[in-house]
């Protein structure tokens, strides 16, 4: 397998202050992992590139992007909400990371590689279409899965989001495509707080009591998003990788261990080997731990490589 990995240094520009959990160190204890483990050079590494305002435009209104953009502070930081701040490069950050997305769904489809890690922050599965929170700006996988539509006419795109967190933002802009299949596993009852029980027809909730742990969540997948998957054939699989679910992280209280994520992502890998000549493009989302965050991302990469899982 040729695994792309896309990242930016100006994603390291976002901050929101010294006790916030997502920080510029998260990228920076992936990169160190990986490079410990010989793994960032068995990858093409690339920067991305910032998406432009048209490609934002897909998903989030121009009226709701030019309103954002007004809030970026000349100095210091701004809240949107209590725990979604930003900075004077917040959303300089937050387009490279959509942008990177683009860019890796162009390298599938050009078959420059067969699949692609964005290693990107801001995270963005929980922006809607009009609105930034938890964390997040830009919908980031949304911007791509309207690229892959619009630019290569892929007609079934599956999104698979692991974090701990339900991808409300995702479900918000995609509900009731039926060209987009949502599969999603999170923490129940747990932020966001709104679409958990949510039954639109290409939505595939997952949720999981706090304490479950790995064994438990693969029967779950195997019961919930396989049919659904095998049933929808998608053309291209996106993953939305967040890595809070880690027994390790401090954010919730799911129990998944790095074996997990390398499982999960075979899983999504074998689907796309059934349907999708190989194209995954997964993008990074939750993980707070930087050690757990790391590892989980280290199992990640290593299944996209086509690599054995071995506890490092």
């Amino acid at each position: 397998m040729i695994t792309a990995y896309l990242t930016h240094p100006d994603c390291s520009l976002h901050h929101m202050g010294p006790e916030h959990p997502e920080s510029p160190q998260r990228l920076d204890a992936i990169r160190a992992r990986l490079s410990l483990a010989g793994l960032l050079q068995q990858t093409m590494q690339a920067d991305a590139k910032e998406a432009c305002f048209d490609a934002l435009a897909k998903v989030h209104p121009a009226r709701h992007l030019r309103a954002l953009e007004k809030c970026v502070p000349s100095e210091g930081i701004s809240a949107l909400d209590s725990e979604t701040l930003m900075n004077p490069d917040s959303l300089k950050a937050a387009r490279v990371a959509a942008g990177a997305v683009i860019k890796g769904v162009d390298q599938v489809f050009k078959r420059q590689a067969d699949n692609v890690f964005c290693a990107v922050r801001p995270p963005g599965h929980h922006a809607e279409a009009t609105d930034s929170m938890g964390f997040c700006f830009y919908n980031n996988i949304a911007v791509g899965a309207a690229h892959a539509r619009d630019t290569y006419g892929a007609r079934r795109i599956a999104i698979l989001d692991f974090d701990v967190h339900q991808c409300n933002g995702t479900i918000d802009i995609l509900k009731d495509r039926p060209d987009v299949l949502i599969c999603t596993s999170f923490q129940y009852p747990f932020y966001p707080w709104r679409y958990l029980r949510s039954e639109w027809k290409n939505v595939v909730n997952t949720p999981l009591e706090a304490g479950t742990e790995g064994g438990e969540f693969r029967n779950r997948v195997e019961q919930q998003w396989l049919p659904a998957l095998h049933a929808f054939k998608p053309d291209l699989v996106m993953i939305s990788a967040g890595f809070d679910a880690h027994r390790d992280d401090p954010m919730a209280d799911l129990c998944l261990d790095d074996e997990d994520y390398y499982w999960v992502t075979r899983l999504a890998m074998e689907i796309a080997t059934l349907y999708a000549e190989n194209r995954v493009v997964s993008v990074l989302e939750g993980g707070y731990n930087p050690k757990s965050l790391a590892s989980g991302v280290e199992a990640h990469l290593k299944a996209l490589l086509g690599l054995p899982f071995t506890d490092s």
